[in-house]
């Protein structure tokens, strides 16, 4: 990984925008600004903590092992978002893997700085701790939904969920690019059922696909569907 300390703007992470002005500074000081390309591994499922990482530029996706040759996406982070903050419990070792889907910048930040950090800025340690407090209700939601919500609506709150997180293009598709795989690991289904589900959608005009490209275009059915539990 090449490393840089002048790329990011010390304004758009989780960390600088709910810290103290005086302590920018500090974080100039202390960063490392690591470029990742398209499929780089930032960490892996039981390195060591050194410290914690927040994307500048680029989308990540933070993924488990499921099994031997499966993983599951656990979610995706995009620019200001905090990754590697699973660390922080007491194994001292990253509990999760995450991987860049496409080239950006990661802002890298060693654990005894990250400490101080929580020591000195208050309101930054509460923005946190409502952070943690929502990844928890997300967490135990997409638990839940593996264990009882359909396949066809696991799929449909994928949809929901990249559309709610990224947004749309000029286009009108979501503007993030998944292969299949990856749609698959996110959802929780098999590649093959993913695979009937989205022609399923596409025959039902709730969807379209254009590349990696999706566009939803019947979002009260998408809705509906998550609704729907076995």
């Amino acid at each position: 990984m090449v490393k840089n300390k002048d790329k990011c703007d010390l304004g758009t992470c989780f960390l600088c925008t709910h810290c103290l002005p005086d302590w920018i500074p500090a974080i100039s000081a202390a960063r490392k600004n690591i470029v990742v390309k398209k499929g780089q591994q930032i960490f892996k499922e039981g390195d060591p903590v050194t410290g914690i990482y927040f994307v500048y530029s680029g989308t990540v996706k933070v993924h488990k092992k499921w099994d031997k040759e499966k993983e599951l996406i656990l979610r995706f982070a995009r620019e200001g978002d905090i990754v590697g903050h699973l660390g922080l419990g007491s194994t001292e070792f990253y509990p999760v893997s995450a991987t860049a889907i496409e080239a950006g910048i990661i802002c890298y930040i060693e654990m005894s700085f990250f400490e101080s950090t929580l020591q000195v800025n208050n309101n930054f340690v509460i923005k946190l701790m409502r952070f943690f407090a929502n990844e928890l209700q997300e967490s135990e939601k997409r638990m839940r939904n593996l264990a009882h919500m359909p396949v066809k609506g696991r799929v449909a709150q994928a949809f929901i969920s990249l559309r709610n997180k990224f947004g749309l293009n000029e286009e009108g598709f979501i503007n993030i690019e998944l292969t299949r795989q990856d749609l698959a690991s996110f959802t929780g289904a098999a590649y093959e059922s993913l695979f009937r589900t989205i022609n399923d959608f596409i025959d039902e005009q709730i969807i379209e696909i254009s590349g990696k490209s999706i566009r939803i275009k019947n979002e009260t059915t998408l809705l509906k569907l998550t609704e729907e539990e076995q």
